[in-house]
């Protein structure tokens, strides 16, 4: 009974949050962006001590700044609004009660290849009446970033993530890996205010396309 109060009352102070930042419910498509890790889990570390979940929540604050200014804004969820840890399953739990439409997954990569470089879209390993949906939204994302941005793409693969796999059920996901903070140049772009609004407006206008 406690877990099922503690989801709960998760779920309400998310809700709560999403009024405070101005977002109002309408009959367009719903996004949930999961913002990566957070609080004690930083995720990948750069070279020069960037952390992944700061990269993640920059860029996600930075796509609600924009959509707030926008004459009709997308209604647009995040997972979390600050540096707060959230479970896996609280995440895809939120998800699920906002009824969302797409389910998209903000991280940034990491390897032992200090060379290695460039976006990877994934999609569940599993198969739905959104495995469709998710693929061809994974191509549009990979390629749109690589036309409007310059990224290296690495294509879009298959994964049994558990946001993705906890979500393909009832809507199309995706989770996007934003390049490498293991490379050196890759960790230096997002030092950068600029560079992280950019990704922010080139990510919100796709949103904007798939959400018509």
């Amino acid at each position: 009974m406690k877990k099922v109060l503690k989801n709960v009352s998760f779920v309400i102070l998310v809700l709560k949050m999403c009024v405070i930042f101005g977002q109002e419910t309408s009959a367009q498509k719903r996004i949930v962006i999961d913002v990566g890790h957070g609080g004690k889990d930083s995720g990948a570390i750069g070279e020069n001590g960037i952390q992944e979940k700061d990269v993640a929540l920059d860029i996600s604050n930075a796509i609600l700044k924009l959509n707030n200014e926008l004459e009709k804004p997308l209604d647009i969820y995040l997972t979390r609004y600050s540096d707060t840890l959230i479970s896996l399953l609280d995440r895809t739990k939120l998800a699920k009660a906002l009824k969302a439409d797409l389910f998209v997954s903000l991280h940034c990569n990491h390897s032992d290849n200090p060379n290695a470089r460039g976006i990877e879209v994934y999609v569940a390993n599993a198969t739905s009446q959104y495995s469709d949906d998710s693929i061809w939204l994974a191509f549009q994302l990979q390629g749109g970033l690589n036309r409007k941005l310059g990224f290296e793409s690495r294509g879009v693969k298959f994964a049994n993530f558990q946001v993705l796999r906890e979500t393909i059920g009832y809507c199309a996901s995706v989770l996007l890996e934003l390049g490498f903070l293991s490379n050196i140049d890759e960790e230096s772009y997002f030092v950068k205010d600029i560079n992280l609004t950019m990704l922010a407006h080139s990510l919100l206008n796709f949103l904007k396309r798939v959400s018509l």
